[in-house]
Formats: C-alpha cells, structure tokens, sequence
C-alpha cells in the first residue's frame, strides 16, 4: 500500500462521544501497525481522554516501532504530567522506542487551542470539540494536508518535552 493512500476499513466522516473517538483511536492505531505507517503524529493539550494505557494500543504501537528503519512518531502536548501519571504502559514504550519518538511541548499555550489530532499521510482524526469528544476523521487529501500545516504550525511554536530519561544525581 502506497503511504498516501487511504487506508481502508478506518472511519470516514463524523464521531461524536468520547468512546467513539477512543474506538476511532484504537483503530488508527491498529491500522498504523499491521500496514506499517511511515509517520504519525498525535497532538492533544494532555492526553488524558485517550486511551493510551490499554495494552492493546501499547501492543499496537510496538508492532508499529519494529515495522521498520523510518517510522516517525511524534508526540505534540501543553502538558504531559497526565500521561506520566496516567500511562505506565505507555511510559515504557516510549523509554525503549525513544529513538523514533520526538515529543513537543506547548507551555504557553491556551489548553483549549491546541488541536486535538491523530494525523498519518493517508488519514487524519481531529477532534473540533474536545469537551464533547466530536470531530471528524478521514483520508480526504485536503483536510490532511490542512491538518499537517496546522500542526507544523505548533511544532514551531514548541520545545523538547517529556524526556525518554530522567537525568539526577
């Protein structure tokens, strides 16, 4: 399958409810794994409606690092105390595949603006109303190429956060 390619089976269109966007997550990720999705981005201010402690999605996520050389994993957050505290599971993938993950902090910035997404070359999932978990998901080649410039917008206006490692003496 070609990387820019919709892939098929994941959601087209609108979700609404906060166990629909995690099942929509849980898919993409699913998806990300099997057909070996070069790059993936996710954003949100802290992560915490995702479900990013299940051991399914871990598993998912592993499968996805040892795909290949050239996937990206790139994680974009106001604030990550709510992963470190919430996602054990997710902690500890992130500390043995930190050499493909890249996570970004927004420190400055309003929790409400940082966009809520799961983006991919072929797909993307943006939640619009966070506290309603309703958005919108799909392969539409507009909409992807939107959601990545607006996301490279916030990766410019980001710094290196969430470190694989703590360092102390």
């Amino acid at each position: 399958m070609n990387p820019t390619d919709p892939p098929p089976g994941l959601p087209q269109g609108p979700f609404i409810g906060r166990e629909s966007f995690r099942a929509i997550l849980r898919q993409a990720l699913a998806e990300a794994a099997q057909d070996g999705w070069r790059e993936v981005i996710v954003c949100d201010a802290s992560f915490q409606d995702w479900p990013l402690g299940e051991r399914e999605v871990v598993q998912a996520l592993d499968t996805w690092a040892r795909a290949g050389a050239s996937q990206r994993f790139t994680m974009l957050a106001q604030r990550y105390d709510a992963v470190e505290r919430l996602y054990p599971l997710f902690v500890g993938w992130r500390r043995q595949w930190a050499h493909k993950i890249e996570c970004r902090g927004l420190r400055a910035a309003d929790a409400l603006a940082v966009p809520s997404v799961l983006w991919s070359p072929g797909w993307a999932l943006q939640r619009l109303d966070v506290l309603r978990s309703s958005g919108v998901s799909g392969s539409q080649p507009d909409r992807v190429l939107r959601l990545r410039e607006c996301l490279d917008s916030w990766m410019e206006r980001s710094s290196p956060a969430f470190a694989s490692t703590t360092l102390g003496l």
